[in-house]
């Protein structure tokens, strides 16, 4: 397999990071207008061929059996570049070995006119006699590594002439598969509707059904941001899987990967934080509160509303100032990679100021429960 030298382009980072969760959306939303699709979709094929293709994947969602040739090349080519991976060491060692004794060899060779003695020429015989065995061990070395590569190319070029096929066979295919599930729909028995049960430890908060305009908006603001950067998760998927094929694959690891990911999910910890708090899923030490009444629960949220927006607002002008010390000296992270980190910096008081929006809508809700007595 052929190296990869790709390095993520920091333009390209932070327009995947706007733009594909505004993409998601709308696909998302224009399926649950369709309903759940029940049969194979010539979107998600080559989705699948284009992403995992090289496992055959897009076979198997078709459900071909030919998906299997691919898995047996790919372990081939995994097998090769393991043994290629060793055979490098074993040509790096035999350099070295080979490189020290031509430079002794070099070393001991008398200037032209000069005559060594007995015992020199000896010496050097040996040591020319060690150079032609490190030179023969490195030339082993170097063909043993350039038999299993040309063996792991040679099914690389299978892979890939097996994907050019698909690619044009993928909607026949598709079409084949989408007549298999009409089929089997018109025998399938009712399905059976799975309640939605809330995990436990949530939805205790007595407010949830409480609305005002105020906490509507607000609730409507925190909700589409959360939807928004939940979608990031689905970016580290492809990240994490081009990683590994990097790595194992064309023996080529990155370091950039890493980096991208953890600011990612750093990012969307700060600012999903207030998407939490509105849906009740942040821990909470309820060994009393679960006692209380609804009522009293909210009285309770009154109270310890306080402390909340203590530490928010703390947050809030603290996290400022350590953003805007950022952005006024244009921080980069200290790798290669060098990304921006003035941009992952300004999430904190932007994520800090979510929570205070959320903190007063919380407020607000239980006010109003409480003078209503109800939801």
């Amino acid at each position: 397999m052929p190296d990869l030298n790709f390095i993520l382009p920091h333009w390209l980072y932070w327009g995947t990071l706007l733009v594909f969760p505004f993409i998601a959306m709308f696909m998302i939303a224009r399926q649950k207008r369709r309903g759940a699709p029940r049969r194979a979709s010539l979107f998600i094929a080559y989705l699948f061929w284009i992403t995992a293709g090289l496992w055959g994947l897009h076979r198997f969602y078709l459900r071909s059996l030919w998906g299997a040739v691919y898995l047996v090349l790919m372990v081939g080519v995994l097998y090769c570049n393991d043994i290629i991976r060793d055979r490098r060491e074993d040509v790096s060692r035999t350099n070295s070995v080979y490189e020290r004794v031509l430079h002794t060899v070099e070393r001991m060779r008398p200037n032209p006119g000069v005559q060594l003695s007995p015992e020199a020429s000896q010496r050097l015989q040996n040591s020319e006699a060690e150079m032609a065995k490190a030179k023969s061990a490195l030339d082993a070395a170097a063909g043993e590594l350039g038999f299993w590569r040309n063996i792991s190319r040679v099914l690389a070029i299978a892979i890939a002439a097996l994907l050019i096929l698909d690619a044009v066979l993928l909607p026949l295919l598709t079409r084949r598969a989408q007549a298999r599930d009409d089929a089997m729909l018109a025998n399938a028995p009712p399905e059976i509707a799975i309640p939605d049960v809330a995990q436990a430890g949530t939805h205790e908060d007595p407010t949830l059904g409480v609305h005002t305009r105020v906490t509507d908006a607000i609730d409507w603001l925190n909700g589409k941001v959360g939807e928004y950067v939940g979608y990031w998760g689905m970016i580290a998927v492809f990240v994490y899987y081009y990683e590994v094929l990097a790595r194992y694959v064309f023996n080529s690891p990155t370091n950039w990967v890493h980096e991208s990911m953890f600011l990612m999910f750093g990012m969307q910890y700060m600012l999903s934080g207030a998407y939490a708090y509105r849906e009740d899923q942040h821990v909470r030490v309820d060994v009393l509160y679960v006692k209380l009444s609804p009522r009293g629960k909210a009285i309770a949220d009154i109270i310890t509303s306080v402390f909340f927006f203590i530490f928010i607002l703390t947050m809030l002008v603290t996290g400022w100032r350590f953003a805007a010390d950022a952005v006024n000296n244009g921080e980069v992270s200290f790798t290669e990679w060098a990304v921006q980190y003035w941009v992952v910096k300004l999430t904190i008081p932007l994520g800090a100021g979510l929570l205070a929006l959320q903190g007063l809508s919380k407020l607000i809700k239980d006010i109003v429960f409480v003078a209503r007595g109800r939801a």
